[in-house]
């Protein structure tokens, strides 16, 4: 078994460029209008502006597909950091309250200053997952066993449906319901392409640091006394994870709005596939979990076909078994404890 999991990162790396560029076309190929194959490769190639089908492979799938994938990615590797740093198998952008953070300031953004740009909406998404990840550490670390997996998930799911009340109220109050319905229901046919190239270069920052930190965070997950004693700055590490979880957080809610259970999902499978050795899991969270988005919205498609269902509708179909087994099986203790 060890010998397969020392072969398996390897084999996935060689792999994982067809995984993707199959998921891609399966995204650009499926849909309520069918394309046929050589209309797709036709539209690549050759653009036709006067062309209903080269516009909608151009213009809405294209950036779906990449959209979808990029998300995916973010949110995989995000959890895993959130895990790794806190030894807490529970612990993910969408539980802990940081992706209802960032709904909540790009609610205010688009309410309060509705003509501001990409870009600022972007860092006002930042700036909402660093307070919602903030106050859920803050009150956590402040109550007695807060920090234990079930009391930190709980914490984190309380302020997490309070920020997104708050959203829901004052996009209520201000009449913008229907306007911000596409983040608050994650409908990624209607993502920006505009907004894919504003975040990519934050998202660099955010992947470059979770690479760079892989190493320390493998140490973290092992614990804090076991970090110190190897000479390793706990408080550096841990504020560099929290920035890149807050970048990838910040980036995916302000492309798509929230989208849970991803974050919470990849990242087990991930160290079930690979180990613990974050330098290997977190690309492997990340290439997973952006193929993992991708074809969950292509079946989200045709749930209701040919109506376009929420791929909130499908992550949680599948997470919420995900997160009562991990919560039955694995009680209160840290993922390390109970695999060693």
């Amino acid at each position: 078994m060890h010998k397969i999991k020392s072969i398996l990162p390897v084999l996935f790396f060689l792999i994982a460029p067809i995984l993707i560029l199959l998921s891609m076309i399966c995204s650009i190929l499926f849909g309520s209008k069918s394309i046929q194959a050589d209309i797709i490769f036709d539209a690549l190639l050759h653009f036709d502006q006067n062309n209903v089908d080269h516009q909608i492979i151009h213009f809405s799938r294209i950036p779906r597909a990449i959209g979808a994938f990029l998300i995916g990615c973010f949110l995989a590797i995000s959890g895993s950091v959130m895990q790794g740093m806190t030894r807490n198998y529970l612990a993910s952008p969408s539980i802990m309250g940081v992706s209802d953070g960032s709904v909540l300031m790009i609610t205010c953004c688009m309410i309060f200053f509705p003509s501001l740009s990409n870009l600022t909406m972007v860092i006002f998404s930042f700036i909402g997952s660093a307070i919602a990840a903030g106050f859920v550490f803050l009150l956590a670390s402040s109550l007695p066993d807060g920090m234990q997996p079930v009391k930190m998930a709980i914490i984190g799911t309380i302020i997490g449906t309070f920020l997104s009340s708050v959203a829901t109220a004052l996009a209520t109050y201000f009449q913008t319901s229907q306007d911000l319905s596409f983040w608050y229901n994650s409908r990624l046919h209607q993502i920006d392409p505009l907004l894919i190239k504003v975040v990519v270069p934050f998202a660099i920052i955010g992947l470059t640091l979770a690479i760079g930190i892989s190493r320390q965070i493998t140490v973290l997950s092992l614990g804090s006394d076991v970090a110190t004693g190897l000479g390793q700055k706990d408080w550096l590490v841990k504020s560099l994870a929290i920035l890149v979880v807050v970048i990838l957080t910040g980036c995916s809610v302000a492309l798509a709005g929230n989208i849970g259970f991803v974050g919470l999902i990849i990242p087990h499978i991930s160290r079930f596939l690979v180990g613990v050795d974050y330098k290997w899991t977190i690309p492997f969270a990340g290439i997973l979990g952006g193929t993992f988005l991708v074809f969950a919205d292509i079946g989200s498609r045709f749930l209701n076909y040919p109506f376009e269902t929420p791929i909130s509708v499908v992550t949680a179909a599948i997470g919420v078994p995900f997160f009562l087994y991990l919560i039955k099986n694995r009680g209160g203790g840290s993922y390390v404890t109970r695999n060693s």
